[in-house]
């Protein structure tokens, strides 16, 4: 698709002699995205060029998005909305790469581009064409879990569980999970909230009926990026066993202290009567030996 009176060109020759290649890629909001655009022919003068970026969409009332003709930039007929917010690699130009970089992508800029390379030599042809749609997406934050809370205000024994989630593109699904069965559980519809850099953040809850084997599971999926991410619930029994172990196994921790420290005391007793001795009798043998003398 390309719009040639809408560029004000004058009428020429056309000969298509390459069928265009697309290419998907994914950006986050607020990123740059790079929309490759590669001829592979041989070496090219930039004077006989023109190359072209457009969205490739009729209902677009404007669909110009970068133009290059003889080796300039010509901003007079691209869409207001790419203003400032599109660059070529001016050093790669000569090698046949016409990628186009797109400054700050949001969510109005998921189209499918096209992108045409015409020379112009005895007549003009288009060279290349290449398309790209671009897609924008980011992962999710590791969801947050929290519950059960006991519900007042129910006549029955009901608790309320809490998933929350953030940083994604584009909206996403949320399921509630019973992991006993892996049946899915009916939860409120959730709340969505757009950010200023474009993500979303989520925020769903779910009520069910109390049970002594609750296995919950809160999963958030990014279908773009095909991922799938969860938080997980499991209500864990308290073991009779190791509750009546516990005081047990302290008592025997603290009878065995107090046991070393009784034969620590016996011992330091032993030796301190044993060095008592010793001093008496080297000084009953000193005091034989001084009157003998005498």
């Amino acid at each position: 698709f390309l719009n040639l009176t809408s560029l004000l060109l004058p009428p020429l020759s056309f000969y298509l002699v390459v069928t265009a290649l697309e290419e998907k890629i994914v950006s986050k909001p607020g990123d740059n995205a790079t929309l490759s655009c590669i001829y592979r022919g041989g070496e090219l003068q930039l004077q006989s060029l023109r190359v072209y970026w457009q969205i490739a969409d009729d209902q677009e009332k404007c669909s110009v998005v970068h133009a290059l003709i003889s080796g300039q930039d010509n901003e007079s007929e691209q869409c207001a909305h790419f203003k400032n917010r599109t660059q070529l690699f001016w050093d790669r130009l000569e090698e046949g790469n016409f990628s186009l970089l797109l400054l700050n992508v949001s969510h109005s800029d998921e189209h499918t581009y096209k992108c045409v390379v015409l020379q112009k030599k005895e007549y003009t042809k288009v060279i290349h064409q290449a398309n790209v749609v671009l897609s924008l997406a980011a992962s999710y934050s590791q969801p947050i879990l929290r519950g059960p809370m006991r519900n007042t205000n129910s006549t029955e024994e009901e608790v309320t569980f809490s998933c929350r989630s953030g940083n994604g593109y584009p909206k996403p699904n949320v399921y509630w999970v019973n992991k006993t069965d892996n049946s899915r559980l009916p939860s409120s519809e959730p709340k969505i909230t757009l950010h200023d850099d474009g993500t979303y953040s989520v925020f769903s809850t779910l009520k069910v009926k109390a049970s002594p084997n609750m296995q919950i599971e809160c999963s958030i999926e990014n279908k773009i990026l095909q991922e799938n991410l969860s938080a997980n619930y499991t209500q864990q029994k308290q073991s009779s066993d190791s509750s009546t172990e516990s005081p047990k196994s302290l008592g025997k921790t603290g009878r065995g202290a107090q046991a070393v420290g009784i034969v620590s005391i016996v011992i330091l007793m032993g030796v301190l009567v044993a060095l008592t001795c010793w001093l008496r009798r080297r000084r009953s043998s000193k005091l034989v030996s001084y009157t003998g003398n005498e």
